[in-house]
């Protein structure tokens, strides 16, 4: 009797490189290389090993010197390896030299987050949003490409919005793009006109960087079944949800997590996604604290809510996942001042975090801790609003 095919997917075995310079430090570039590796672990993919290079800038031929790129090929050729992905982006010619030399499929982070965001797209309004992202950030690095190697087999920065030869054309690929931008504006004003059906309500959106448990949280305060998973990008399409704290209803959005170099394309494509985002009254900034680099995610979220025009809202920020933050603790008769690593939760909520001019609050959604003082400031500030906007429904408010 033959023995049973195995079918099952084999994961792509992966490296990544990059770079310590100037303006990113050794440990900087250690927290990228960490964040690209679950980039690498939600597209499917194992990462092998990681190739760091301390320069100046990168090289404008092939982004780490030539001596490094020999020292990749030969670990890529002896190890079998299926990618090479670079933690910045690369120019068109970075990506034919790299190529060129390494032999091997070639992505860079703007390129791996692109195609995270086509395998998590499930309805028609988000792969139409990714697609013409990837379209977009595709179309001057048409030449080539690798696109010989999706024709034997698919894996990790294959899920193209097409592959055919014909399809690499620029002149299609500008009128896919056209095409693509024209419907997105169609359901945009479809969106809009939801969005104004909805004027009477409160409206709060939950923003954050990706993964720090903003659908955990939707789902408490909604008492709904949001899709909630510990990989990144889980949400894509923006979820609204109405809520009833005390008598007071709003309404409540999910929207897609941050995160550092975040494509250009991708957040022009969001565009409606974001709309959500500028047009409510109050946003819950979600942090992860127990994340080691939560502070360069907080600047993340911060630099992305300037860009898109919020940043003057009422935030609400809440520092969720305080069960799973630790520290290392200090000895006694230790005098040097104290560090990042073994300042205490209790010596965190006495810094900057909860003496901002905006409401402050640590919470933790698994273990549920500290969700009823959440959910009264939330309700103070959503009555706030109201009392503005409805003053004669006084009677609705909580004595």
């Amino acid at each position: 009797m033959p023995e049973p095919i195995n079918t099952a997917v084999v994961p792509e075995k992966v490296i990544l490189v990059g770079l310590i310079t100037s303006s990113a430090g050794e440990a900087n570039c250690t927290e990228y290389l960490n964040e690209l590796a679950f980039l690498v672990e939600t597209a499917g993919g194992i990462t092998v090993k990681r190739f760091v290079q301390r320069l100046e800038m990168p090289d404008s031929r092939t982004f780490v010197g030539s001596g490094k790129l020999e020292e990749i090929k030969a670990y890529i050729k002896a190890e079998n390896i299926d990618i090479a992905i670079f933690d910045d982006q690369l120019t068109p010619s970075q990506i034919r030299n790299i190529e060129r030399v390494l032999e091997c499929k070639i992505l860079d982070r703007n390129h791996l987050i692109l195609d995270i965001f086509a395998r998590r797209a499930r309805t028609s309004y988000a792969r139409t949003q990714v697609e013409l992202a990837q379209y977009q950030y595709l179309l001057p690095r048409l030449t080539r490409m690798w696109t010989h190697l999706s024709k034997q087999k698919g894996g990790i920065g294959l899920k193209g919005p097409g592959e055919t030869e014909i399809e690499t054309d620029r002149r299609i690929i500008r009128s896919k793009i056209a095409l693509l931008k024209t419907k997105l504006e169609k359901i945009d004003k479809q969106k809009h006109t939801q969005r104004q059906n909805r004027e009477g309500m409160i409206r709060v959106a939950l923003v954050g960087y990706t993964n720090v448990g903003k659908s955990t949280i939707m789902n408490l305060l909604s008492k709904s079944e949001v899709f909630a998973e510990n990989k990144l990008f889980a949400t894509l399409d923006t979820t609204v949800r109405k809520v009833v704290i005390g008598n007071l209803p709003f309404l409540l959005s999910d929207t897609v997590g941050f995160i550092r170099k975040l494509p250009h394309d991708l957040v022009e494509s969001f565009k409606s996604t974001l709309d959500e985002v500028r047009e409510s009254d109050i946003l819950l900034h979600i942090i992860d604290i127990s994340h080691p680099a939560f502070e360069e995610q907080i600047e993340t979220v911060q630099q992305t809510l300037a860009e898109i025009g919020v940043g003057d809202k009422l935030i609400i920020t809440v520092f969720n996942k305080t069960d799973a933050f630790t520290c290392i603790e200090k000895d006694p008769d230790d005098l040097s001042p104290s560090t990042k690593e073994n300042t205490s939760l209790e010596m965190l909520q006495q810094t900057w975090m909860a003496k901002k001019n905006q409401p402050v609050v640590f919470i933790s959604a698994i273990q549920k801790t500290h969700l009823e003082d959440f959910r009264r400031l939330l309700y103070e500030e959503v009555k706030n609003i109201h009392i503005t906007r409805y003053p004669y429904n006084h009677f609705l408010y909580e004595v």
